[in-house]
């Protein structure tokens, strides 16, 4: 069992975790730029950032952070949503190519009712190389009951959702 499979009782404040990596590509670069809005020259003009500091086209830190929640491997039938992200710093700029991954320690848990819990993670974004790309500490509501599949399945009597 992962740290992440356990209950919210199980959790223990120093657990630690790391994730399977992912590669930034240039699809993902742009993608994220249209979706986001996000269009500044440093991540869309090769020309531009090959003037600029870093000296190409480098991924937008919120496409780091989305990359990050994406790999943290939360069983759904545990976490209800992700409530805080807070403390983000973008050490060193990641580049098109770069593979990152997550290496992750629980931080912090308490009560929050009888039903969920707050579980505060510390993440670090690193690359290949083994860099440090970025960090941040994130705060999730984990439901605290032992059986969480049963939680997962919605009641006969809920209506169930129409697909259009």
């Amino acid at each position: 069992m992962s740290t992440l499979d356990r209950s919210f009782d199980e959790l223990c404040e120093g657990d630690r975790f790391s994730t399977r990596g992912r590669t930034i590509t240039e699809a993902d670069v742009v993608l994220f730029a249209g979706l986001s809005g996000d269009t500044h020259p440093q991540h869309t003009d090769a020309d531009w950032s090959a003037r600029s500091r870093f000296g190409e086209r480098i991924a937008h830190g919120m496409l780091l952070l989305s990359y990050a929640a994406g790999l943290v491997p939360f069983d759904p039938g545990r976490v209800v949503s992700l409530r805080r992200v807070e403390d983000a710093v973008f050490k060193q700029p990641a580049r098109i190519g770069d593979t990152v991954h997550v290496e992750g320690e629980l931080a912090a848990r308490r009560e929050l009712d009888d039903e969920h819990g707050l579980v505060t993670c510390r993440w670090r974004v690193i690359n290949q190389h083994g860099k440090l790309v970025a960090r941040a500490s994130v705060e999730v509501v984990w439901r605290r009951d032992a059986d969480p599949a049963a939680e997962s399945q919605p009641a006969e009597s809920e209506p169930q959702p129409v697909l259009l």
